[in-house]
């Protein structure tokens, strides 16, 4: 499967940017979501790669093939990138069965293919299926009713199903197996049928070679044909066993259930066997036991096609799910491209940080300087003191060196930016994520007038499972609000005016009100630099 690689790729309209200056690469057989808020850029992102927005500029590779490029003029149209496209509205016709619309994408599909002997490739599958033919039997026992007796359109599906072959096949082998148990007459006839294509072949100055293609001067003969009826089936019983909805053929998508009508979506998709698969919130019109389910399906999928994925979702629960990596972006600008649990445990920003993780975040504002030893003498909570240990050696005077020279960086490359011909300002700005800090009662901040932000301002960052209830715990506090489910418990314990939002693991009760002492003792506490929003390091706090 092909690698993407994405260069300088811009996506604007008049001053509005939906995609600005992206390069990323997505690896061969990953699956990566496109997440972030609505309006980020990540439906934009995913229509451009497949064809379906036009960039402003930039470049665009799929394999070794240039899709688009700006400066050479290259844009390829959709239906040449071999890509498939799953939509969250999955426009089935609704005046087709499930095995029409799978099919509907194959019967239109015309392109250089490989010339086959289409009677010696039939043949030889009868002649597999009927010199072992243990499993073709299994699946015709499998199919007998309550009765006792066969049901033959159950017993044709798995036929088609476990032994990989098209309906036609499949019907000519239930013939012969429940006609007869001596076969061998029939195998002799069926090795004729490949012999006399053989000498059809070589009568026309080819061979057969050991998958029937006809070959001549050492070449696979390839011709501009369509599929032939056998192709097209034999793709729809393969995807239709992929996302198992074989028995339902012959049903109109009105007699499905929501899931099974996803089902069939994907199936479509799937069928013409693309590269690469794109799915835009796919999921987001089933209930959530059902879209839970169809996580799972679709990780089965992504490993048993060895199709690369790419999904877009504003669901974080999703994209953590089921990525190999996120792509997580704000404002048209990437913000993080890493593994799940990288943007979580360590995520690049303020953003990062909050966007991602369910109960979110908490931030806890804190001043202070870097001792000698390197740990970081803070203070937070209206007055209270505490020490950030770095998890590994840091020095902030050097951290702040590199973040400065990282922003003079930007200005220049903006600067010349501006200065190319063409160049278009951006309206809608990027600017530092506004965190927000919980209180028991909500400040207007827009009427405290502007903070002066120094380089002793800092955010904590707490995910809420890192809080534990400890009688030995240095911090104290009340319980402000509790939510029991069963396996766990949410909590807001309050602090002076401020909130920390934890998860306690078990069945326990938390009365409102009652006076708990915890403590936070891990060293995945994040320090963020707060003019900047960037993460400094993670580290450990002590009271």
């Amino acid at each position: 499967m092909p690698e993407i690689r994405l260069e300088h790729v811009t996506k604007r309209w008049g001053r509005f940017y939906g995609v600005d200056d992206l390069t990323l690469t997505i690896k061969d057989n990953a699956f990566v979501t496109l997440l972030g808020p609505s309006g980020c850029g990540k439906t934009t992102t995913l229509r451009m790669i497949a064809g379906l927005e036009t960039p402003t500029s930039g470049r665009i590779t799929i394999g070794d093939t240039v899709v688009f490029d700006s400066e050479k003029g290259i844009n390829m149209p959709a239906n040449k990138r071999k890509v498939g496209f799953l939509f969250q509205n999955y426009a089935l016709w609704p005046n087709m069965t499930v095995y029409q619309n799978i099919a509907f994408g194959l019967s239109n599909i015309k392109e250089e293919m490989d010339t086959y002997s289409d009677e010696a490739r039939e043949a030889a599958r009868l002649v597999a299926a009927l010199s072992s033919p243990a499993n073709a039997l299994a699946a015709i026992e499998d199919s007998r009713g309550k009765d006792g007796k066969v049901d033959e359109k159950k017993a044709l599906v798995h036929l088609t199903e476990s032994l990989l072959m098209p309906m036609s096949s499949a019907k000519k082998l239930y013939r012969i197996l429940t006609s007869s148990k001596d076969y061998s007459g029939d195998i002799a006839t069926l090795k004729a049928t490949i012999d006399s294509a053989r000498s059809k072949a070589e009568a026309a100055g080819g061979s057969l070679d050991d998958q029937y293609r006809i070959v001549k001067g050492g070449q696979v003969v390839r011709s501009v044909r369509k599929l032939t009826k056998d192709e097209i089936d034999l793709s729809v019983r393969r995807v239709s066993k992929l996302v198992k909805i074989g028995m339902f053929m012959d049903r109109y998508p009105a007699e499905l259930s929501g899931g099974q009508q996803q089902r069939v979506a994907i199936a479509r998709t799937l069928a013409p066997e693309p590269a690469v698969l794109f799915m835009d919130e796919p999921l987001s019109n089933l209930d959530a036991k059902l879209r839970l389910e169809m996580r799972y399906e679709l990780q089965r999928l992504h490993v048993e096609t060895g199709s690369t994925f790419v999904y877009v979702t504003h669901d974080q629960m999703e994209a953590m799910t089921l990525a190999t990596d996120i792509c997580l972006m704000s404002n048209a600008v990437l913000q993080q491209y890493a593994a799940p649990l990288d943007v979580y445990n360590r995520p690049a920003n303020l953003f990062a940080a909050d966007f991602v993780g369910n109960p979110s975040i908490n931030f806890v504002e804190a001043n202070g300087q870097q001792s000698g030893d390197g740990t970081v003498q803070l203070t937070l909570f209206d007055g209270m003191k505490a020490t950030f240990r770095p998890a590994s050696p840091l020095s902030l005077d050097e951290w702040r060196r590199q973040r400065d020279a990282d922003a003079k960086a930007a200005e220049d490359a903006l600067r010349a930016k501006s200065q190319m011909k063409g160049y278009v300002e951006k309206s809608n700005k990027d600017e530092v994520f506004h965190y927000h800090i919980q209180r028991t009662e909500e400040i207007d901040e827009s009427l405290e007038g502007a903070k002066t932000i120094g380089d002793d301002d800092f955010v904590l960052g707490v995910r809420p499972e890192l809080i534990e209830i400890d009688e030995n715990g240095a911090l104290e506090g009340e319980i402000y609000g509790a939510m029991p489910t069963g396996m766990e418990s949410t909590i807001k314990v309050r602090i002076g005016d401020f909130l920390l939002t934890g998860v306690i693991f078990g069945n326990s009760h938390f009365r409102i009100g009652t006076r708990i002492r915890m403590s936070i003792s891990s060293d995945r506490i994040m320090l963020f630099d707060r003019s900047s929003g960037r993460l400094v390091t993670l580290g450990s706090l002590e009271f």
